[in-house]
């Protein structure tokens, strides 16, 4: 079935303004946020809690089943630290935020991560690692890494994403002016 809408992953290290973003691209966009993180809980896609990372251990099968019907209908905003689990049949564009370290750890610390979740976060930050997964799971022409340091960052990058929106659905429906 040819979808109408796009799905749009964003992705980034937690702290790099994933949900922000979508709050705001789903609030001038017809596509819906789908918080990766709430659907986890609300539909117990995990296999109980890591209590020294203080997250979900997360049944990526029984995620993917859940969200399945959904996506597969199109016009989501998919928000996750991770990218690489969503099939590329599913996904239109894959938008990458990042930050700078001191950005990072302070809001992280913000958010009273503890010190072991916190380093491990900067270190992926540091390595890309989110950055690299992207690139190795979907098609390169579908990945962007977009900046996301002060507040003008996430305004631009939402005016981006809804740029990219506008001419996807111009190229699906034939309309190339």
């Amino acid at each position: 079935m040819a979808r109408n809408e796009p799905n749009i992953i964003v992705t980034g290290t937690p702290g790099v303004g994933k949900t922000t973003h979508c709050d705001l691209l789903a609030q001038n966009t017809a596509l819906k946020h789908l918080p990766i993180n709430h659907i986890v809980t609300q539909r117990n896609c995990h296999y109980g809690w890591d209590q020294s990372l203080q997250s979900w251990i997360v049944d990526d099968d029984k995620l993917l089943d859940s969200i399945e019907d959904e996506v597969k209908q199109g016009g989501y905003i998919i928000d996750w630290h991770a990218c690489d689990l969503f099939p590329a049949n599913w996904i239109d564009l894959v938008v990458v935020l990042r930050t700078t370290s001191a950005n990072l750890y302070d809001r992280l610390k913000a958010r009273d991560y503890p010190e072991e979740k916190l380093q491990e976060n900067i270190d992926s930050e540091i390595m890309q690692v989110l950055l690299e997964e992207a690139r190795e799971s979907y098609d390169l022409e579908i990945v962007i890494e977009l900046q996301s340091n002060v507040a003008e960052d996430m305004d631009s990058n939402v005016d981006r994403i809804e740029t990219w929106i506008k001419n996807w659905k111009r190229n699906k429906s034939g309309n190339a002016d």
